[in-house]
């Protein structure tokens, strides 16, 4: 049996996380490391932040002085992690997540704000697996495609997979 320890954190006050979210991010994140054959045992944590907190993570670490949706941190590269000496587990590394962005999306594209967390986890579990929209077009059609299939393995509305496809075409 394949076990995966994801670790779902909430570190923000200004939005109620509703009632089986933790659930829909573990379904997301179990989805996303089956497809890509991650070798059990392996942990990852989700963690929620406001905008305040996430733009400060995003101007320490990319010099982009704005909040972002979603944050990826791999704790490894080029496929090699760390292991947990305690647990045996592989250490994938960490996703954060901007509630208030997630919320705004939501409403801009028209689906509900659970579909928008569960992209939002995909995409960013997907970064930490080393998945890179921002370097080709080639590698932005690959990682889409795979949002595509896991989005839709997970039970989650396709209709419109991402906000960061529009600034892609441009």
């Amino acid at each position: 049996m394949r076990v995966y320890k994801i670790i779902v954190a909430n570190k923000q006050k200004r939005i109620k996380i509703p009632t089986g979210l933790q659930l829909l991010i573990r379904r997301c994140c179990n989805a996303v490391l089956r497809e890509e054959q991650v070798k059990p045992p392996a942990e990852l944590s989700v963690t929620f932040l406001n905008d305040v907190q996430i733009q400060e993570l995003n101007r320490e670490y990319r010099n982009i002085d704005l909040p972002t949706d979603v944050l990826a941190f791999p704790l490894g590269e080029g496929g090699v992690y760390e292991k947990n000496l305690e647990t045996g587990c592989t250490m994938l590394g960490d996703v954060v997540i901007s509630i208030e962005m997630a919320k705004m999306q939501a409403d801009v594209y028209n689906h509900s704000f659970e579909r928008e967390i569960g992209f939002l986890t995909v995409h960013g579990v997907l970064h930490i697996l080393g998945y890179d929209h921002e370097r080709s077009i080639k590698e932005a059609d690959i990682m889409r495609e795979k949002e595509r299939e896991i989005i839709t393995k997970v039970g989650l509305c396709v209709h419109e997979i991402s906000p960061v496809s529009k600034f892609l075409k441009v």
